[in-house]
């Protein structure tokens, strides 16, 4: 499968907790980190969800 890199711009501190458990299930860690997942429908909907605190790379 095709992989996406993503990257963690805004911080995670006053976001719901779901979404920080979902940042959490993507792999962040730190501020300004990058991950490549897999691009599966799944993780378009995890992205979707905290688009507001990432970024996806090219």
């Amino acid at each position: 499968m095709a992989k996406i890199k993503v990257k963690l711009t805004k911080s995670r501190i006053g976001s719901p907790i779901d979404q920080k458990r979902t940042l959490d299930a993507l792999g962040f860690h730190k501020l300004n980190s990058v991950i490549e997942v897999e691009d599966t429908p799944s993780i378009r909907g995890m992205i979707n969800k905290v688009s507001h605190l990432v970024t996806i790379i090219d």
